[in-house]
């Protein structure tokens, strides 16, 4: 059985009026691709490193799913404008 992939990701929101096209853009990728939100945005704290306006992490069937979601052309679409709307700190990481 293989391990779960998630996105984990630490996002500064710098154009809050644009970021929700990046929230409608993503929907298809992470649709394809299974992923699921254990957090996105709702309250926290960032106690060490740079601050973040919102803490997501998304979970997938498996790690290579989670680099596939991420390298294909419908999460290269977003990205662009996640890019463009905010700075984010992110990684891809097994998991149990």
């Amino acid at each position: 059985m293989s391990k779960k992939g998630y996105w984990m990701a630490m996002v500064d929101v710098t154009d809050p009026e644009n970021y929700p096209k990046y929230i409608a853009a993503n929907k298809a990728a992470f649709d394809k691709y299974g992923g699921k939100f254990l957090v996105r945005g709702g309250q926290g704290q960032v106690f060490e490193g740079p601050a973040a306006t919102r803490l997501v992490v998304v979970e997938f069937d498996s790690y290579q799913t989670a680099l596939d979601c991420y390298h294909s052309p419908e999460y290269q679409a977003a990205l662009k404008l996640r890019q463009a709307y905010s700075n984010a700190h992110f990684a891809i990481v097994e998991g149990a």
